[in-house]
C-alpha cells in the first residue's frame, strides 16, 4: 500500500509561504523608504554630509532588498507544475543572497568615500544634515515596526528587517556626527560616522548571505536536531532501523525530510500514519517522504503538504 508519489500537478495551488501575509506591509516599507531616500540624498549633498550619502546608500540597499523580497514573495505563489514540483520558493533564498550581495557593495562604497575625506576634509552644514537624519531615522523605525513581525519566521522577511534595522542604526550615527558638528565644528565627526555606518553592514551581510547559503547548499536545517528526529522514529512501535536519512529546507519556513524505514512486519499503512505524525507533530516537518522496508518489499509513501 503506498501513496502517490508523481509530481503535483500544474493546477496544484502552492501553499503560501510566511513572507507571502506580509506583502501589503512591504509595500509600505517600500513606500516609506523610497521617499525618504529622496530627501536623504537631497539633503547630503546639499549640506555636503557623506555620511547622509552613506546612509542613503543603505537606504537604496534597503528599498532594493524589500523590493526584490516583494517580488520573490510574487513569484514563489505561482503554482507548481510538472517541471518545478516545489513551485518557485528557492526565489526567496536567491533574493536573500542578492541582498547579502548588495550590503558588501554598499560597505565598499561607503569605506571609500570616508577614507578620502580624511585626507581631503569637506564642510558640512550640520543643521541641515541632523534634520534630514532625524527624518530618516523615524522613517527606518516606522519599517522596522511593519516587518519585526515576520522577522523569525522568513529568511526573506528576515533578510529585509535586518536592511531597514541596521540602516536605522545608521541613521542614528549620522545624528550624533550632525550635533558634534554642530556643537564643536569638528568636520571628522561625519567620515567617522560614515564608516561606523559601512561597518554596521558586514555582520548583517555575513549572517544573511550563510543562511541562504544554507538553504541552497541543502544543509539540514538548523534548528533540526537529525539525531534526536532518528530517536523518535526509531522509538515508534515495529521499527527496527532507519537509514538514508535526509533533510533539508526548500524555502523559509518549509522544511522537508526523506527516509528508508525498515520495519518488522507492522503494517505499512499504519506506520506511516504514525511516522508522519511524529515529524508533524515533534518537528513541525509537514512535508516527508517515507520509504518502508518491511521483510524486504518497498512500501512509499509521502505526507500532504499542510
Amino acid at each position: 500500500m503506498g501513496a502517490n508519489h508523481g509530481p503535483a500537478a500544474p493546477t496544484v495551488t502552492a501553499p503560501a509561504t510566511v513572507s507571502g501575509a506580509y506583502r501589503r506591509r512591504m509595500l509600505l516599507t517600500i513606500g516609506v523608504t523610497a521617499a525618504v531616500l529622496v530627501l536623504q540624498v537631497i539633503g547630503g549633498l546639499l549640506s555636503g554630509s557623506l555620511a547622509l550619502l552613506a546612509d542613503s546608500g543603505h537606504m537604496l540597499t534597503d528599498l532594493s532588498g524589500v523590493t526584490l523580497a516583494l517580488l520573490a514573495v510574487q513569484v514563489a505563489q505561482r503554482s507548481p507544475t510538472l517541471r518545478r514540483t516545489f513551485g518557485h520558493y528557492r526565489l526567496e533564498i536567491l533574493a536573500a543572497l542578492a541582498n547579502a550581495a548588495l550590503l558588501i557593495g554598499v560597505f565598499a562604497w561607503v569605506a571609500y568615500g570616508a577614507v578620502r575625506r580624511f585626507g581631503e576634509p569637506v564642510e558640512v552644514q550640520g543643521g541641515l544634515m541632523l534634520t534630514v537624519a532625524l527624518i530618516g531615522l523615524a522613517a527606518n523605525l516606522v519599517g522596522v515596526v511593519l516587518l519585526r513581525g515576520g522577522k523569525d519566521h522568513s529568511l526573506n522577511l528576515r533578510g529585509a528587517y535586518l536592511e531597514v534595522l541596521g540602516d536605522a542604526l545608521g541613521s542614528v550615527a549620522a545624528i550624533a556626527a550632525a550635533v558634534a558638528i554642530q556643537l564643536t565644528g569638528w568636520q571628522y565627526a561625519d567620515p567617522i560616522a560614515s564608516l561606523l555606518i559601512g561597518v554596521m553592514i558586514l555582520p548583517r551581510a555575513y549572517l544573511l548571505g550563510r543562511d541562504a547559503l544554507r538553504v541552497l547548499l541543502e544543509a539540514t536545517p538548523e534548528d533540526l536536531d537529525l539525531a534526536e528526529l532518528r530517536t523518535h522514529l526509531l522509538a515508534e512501535e515495529g521499527v527496527r532501523e532507519v537509514h538514508d536519512l535526509h533533510a533539508w529546507t526548500i524555502t523559509s519556513g518549509m522544511p522537508v525530510l526523506s527516509a528508508h524505514v525498515v520495519a518488522d512486519g507492522t503494517p505499512a499503512a499504519d506506520l506511516l500514519t504514525r511516522l508522519r505524525r511524529c515529524v508533524a507533530d515533534h518537528f513541525g516537518i509537514a512535508h516527508a517522504t517515507l520509504q518502508v522496508e518491511p521483510g524486504g518489499r518497498r512500501v512509499c509513501g509521502e505526507a500532504a503538504h499542510a
